[in-house]
């Protein structure tokens, strides 16, 4: 009796000192976990959103709503830690205002086709809107409305995508703009284009806009309508494709519930007004910020929530939901276009949920990088790319071919001698 409680004991001994040691490995397993959360960034977009939304709901461009708007983000800019650049124009006789920050990024070592190495430096701009299309005098006739589908939910994702990337270094040079004016033919995205040198626009790789992700069926990527041009279909989506392999490498859909989209529909027509039939998918006719940046042939992934499941072009409408057909399925520029009517009708962690998905996305995107380009610092770190092909040789000239022989035929013949 006494050797069987003994060897129970020693039993007990063992067993406590097993659990002892996989403590840690135990929590190094829940600290793996928590790393591996996907958009985890909380409520603050959301609560920036709304806060934007409920103070300055009649935000048209030039007005002191949107003056307010644009103080208010300002300093939430400056409260996360950056210096915010102010480029002020006028438009309609009014004057309205970017807020820029910038990112300066390590560059990155760029593959050319021979497999030898160049520094380059490359830029990405990640704007949205911060002003309505509604008037202060339209607020009777609009009375619910505070645009927190356009475009405070944009915002909120812009300054999310801001929080997350402070204090990182990317490869890219990045440039964060809440843009003014987005509702008055994109005039702060135009003037901040504008001000750039063609050295500086040349160094552009891609243009992230983000405009009314919150209240649509389903959120949607797109590329811009310069995709459109023969021979420019791949390369200029390739950033879209980038967007969509985040959130199928990183399972977003599984893990927040919230799928990204493509525009799936198979309808033909005219999109860009070239003469030509175009296959209406991975494009929209929704327009935004992004216009000034495609139409100067800068490619573009433009995020929005819509509904493309339609066979008629003029179907295709934001919303099937039944408590939001007022409008015939329109939010934008309505008077649905309310925080308070669109809690009641939509999922009330939705907000929230699609602002920090399409930062997420965003934020990785960037970290990917270059194609055919490495970091500064992981090249210096002896880190190269697989080559596709095998390398092709540089072609010697005439007269090198010639010195080359020569000492190889030298070589030969003292060799055999």
């Amino acid at each position: 009796m006494r050797e069987r409680n003994r060897t129970h004991f020693l039993v007990r001994i063992v067993s406590l000192a097993i659990c002892l040691c996989m403590l840690p490995w135990c929590a190094a397993c829940k600290k793996d976990k928590e790393k591996q959360k996907v958009a985890d960034y909380g409520t603050y977009g959301s609560d920036l959103a709304i806060k934007i939304a409920n103070e300055f709901p009649y935000r048209y461009s030039g007005s002191a709503g949107e003056a307010g708007a644009g103080t208010l983000i300002q300093n939430e800019l400056e409260k996360i830690g950056y210096k915010v650049e102010t480029q002020s124009f006028r438009t309609g006789g009014d004057t309205s205002t970017n807020y820029i920050v910038r990112l300066n990024g390590e560059g990155f070592m760029q593959r050319d086709s021979f497999g030898e190495y160049s520094k380059v430096r490359k830029t990405v701009v990640i704007g949205a809107h911060y002003d309505s299309p509604v008037k202060y005098d339209q607020r009777f006739e609009y009375p619910a409305y505070d645009g927190i589908q356009n475009n405070a939910c944009g915002i909120g994702a812009l300054l999310t995508i801001a929080k997350q990337m402070y204090g990182h270094t990317y490869g890219y040079d990045v440039i964060i703009v809440a843009f003014g004016a987005g509702s008055a033919s994109y005039a702060g995205a135009s003037y901040f284009l504008n001000n750039l040198t063609e050295e500086e626009k040349k160094k552009i790789e891609c243009m992230y806009c983000i405009e009314s992700i919150y209240a649509g069926d389903k959120l949607y990527a797109h590329a811009g309508l310069s995709s459109l041009k023969d021979g420019k279909k791949y390369s200029f989506r390739r950033k879209l494709y980038e967007a969509y392999d985040v959130a199928y490498e990183n399972a977003v859909n599984s893990q927040t519930g919230v799928d990204l989209c493509y525009n799936m529909s198979l309808l033909s027509f005219d999109v860009d007004g070239d003469g030509k039939q175009d296959m209406y998918r991975e494009v929209t006719k929704v327009r935004s910020d992004f216009v000034p940046f495609d139409n100067a042939s800068i490619p573009i992934v433009f995020f929005e929530s819509s509904d493309y499941n339609f066979s008629k072009l003029e179907d295709m409408k934001e919303t099937k939901n039944l408590a939001l057909q007022d409008y015939g399925g329109k939010i934008r520029s309505t008077n649905l276009d309310s925080y308070k009517t669109l809690i009641d009708a939509l999922d009330e962690n939705r907000l929230t949920v699609r602002i920090n998905v399409v930062a997420f996305i965003v934020v990785k995107a960037v970290e990917k990088g270059s194609q055919n380009c490495v970091t500064v610092s992981r090249y210096e770190a002896g880190e190269t790319l697989e080559p596709t092909a095998q390398p092709k040789k540089k072609t010697q000239s005439a007269s090198e071919e010639s010195t080359t022989q020569t000492s190889q035929d030298k070589k030969e013949k003292h060799n055999g001698k």
